[in-house]
């Protein structure tokens, strides 16, 4: 993957993201779903202003944020806040490729950190 967004020549902080956001995308559909198979999808928008990753999974339920906080000492529950806090947008909707959903999250495909 970080290969692929080298070549895409996107900076270094736009892969970092990336890459944490396809691993707690990947994480929640293993952890949170009965899927036997997941499809991961990177796609640079035409204009190359954005970069779209998704997450198809079998399961049709749809994503949420947590109704609480993780605690200091909780081992999880903080995936999809992380999502939020790094993308640009997010989401989820009925996939066109699997039997279930897709969850889906944008990065700006260019440098600078959102504030």
């Amino acid at each position: 993957m970080r290969d692929l967004l080298r070549a895409w020549k996107l900076p270094g902080d736009t892969c970092c993201d990336a890459v944490l956001l396809v691993s707690e995308l990947t994480t929640n559909a293993v952890l949170h779903t009965g899927s036997g198979h997941v499809l991961c999808g990177l796609t640079l928008t035409g204009d190359g202003r954005r970069l779209r990753i998704e997450l198809h999974d079998e399961d049709s339920t749809p994503v949420r944020l947590p109704e609480r906080l993780a605690g200091p000492g909780d081992e999880s529950g903080r995936g999809l806040l992380l999502v939020q806090q790094l993308a640009e947008s997010w989401g989820s909707a009925r996939s066109a490729r699997a039997e279930g959903k897709v969850v889906w999250a944008e990065l700006p495909a260019h440098s600078g950190r959102r504030p």
